[in-house]
């Protein structure tokens, strides 16, 4: 998924070049800088049209068109979500759906969680909607995901981090804070319900499977108060729909910037530019 520019109209940018006085490599430095101009356009026009298309969408996703920006010796540009490493996901996974349509990938923290059995195979997660509560307080970061301290303080709650990452799952001391709470967030518990499909890990005292959970929809929930009155979903487990319609159009972003007739632009305003006029 990705847009590429090239000079297509030289044979008017040779003319021109005659015209200015220009040798080859000078003309072509200043191909390359209308080249250049054009692509960072069209990311700010591939930008707007995320903005425009999405709901929330995050700063990561936003931040991801990268510009592979031309040369005198590679006259060509192209603009495309990339991965710039780290422990995000590739942006380009993440646009293919929203591109082409079908299933989103599964997320980090899904694997992670499918991976200790806690998710079942075939679901994904969602975030509480309003009318089971909304995002559980301190959860969300105002654009439909979890924090991502919030995201590692519940898969370490729950022992999911894999063998590399076996130091980051939660101590017993760990356990203690958020079970005691902090000023800022009420002491809680978090188990897990299936809907009555199968025992939860939520057991009585006398060591049974917690019955008073069957009633719960699936997911990851919250206990919290005195004797545990307050009992609210965190993350909420999930049938993926049958997939994305496409919504994210290459095509439209290029319309959106305009890009040939702006490229045409910048190539009359660079070889100006060179040749001193």
């Amino acid at each position: 998924m990705y847009i590429q520019l090239s000079a297509r109209m030289m044979n008017q940018a040779e003319v021109l070049r005659q015209i200015r006085g220009l040798t080859g490599p000078q003309a072509a430095k200043a191909y390359a800088k209308a080249l250049n101009d054009t692509g960072f356009e069209v990311r700010r026009a591939m930008q707007d049209e995320m903005r425009a298309v999405f709901d929330r969408p995050t700063d990561y996703i936003l931040r991801s068109p990268f510009v592979r920006m031309a040369t005198a010796a590679k006259l060509s540009v192209t603009i495309e979500p990339t991965y710039m490493g780290g422990k995000g996901i590739d942006p380009q996974k993440i646009l293919d759906a929203q591109t082409w349509g079908g299933r989103r990938r599964d997320k980090r923290s899904e694997v992670a969680l499918k991976r200790v059995g806690i998710l079942p195979a075939g679901y994904q997660t969602a975030i509480p909607d309003e009318a089971r509560g909304g995002p559980y307080p301190g959860s969300d970061d105002g654009k439909g995901n979890l924090r991502g301290p919030f995201l590692v303080q519940l898969i370490s709650y729950f022992q999911a981090f894999g063998e590399q990452g076996y130091k980051a799952n939660m101590s017993e001391k760990g356990y203690q804070r958020v079970h005691r709470g902090t000023k800022k967030q009420a002491g809680r518990r978090y188990f897990v319900a299936y809907g009555g499909e199968r025992d939860a890990p939520r057991t009585t005292r006398k060591g049974e499977p917690d019955a008073r959970a069957a009633h719960l929809a699936r997911g990851i929930w919250a206990v919290s108060g005195t004797g545990g009155v307050l009992v609210r979903p965190v993350l909420l487990f999930v049938k993926p729909k049958r997939g994305y319609q496409p919504r994210f159009d290459m095509d439209k972003v290029a319309k959106r910037a305009d890009a040939q007739a702006y490229l045409e632009r910048r190539i009359r305003y660079r070889l100006r530019e060179a040749a001193g006029v």
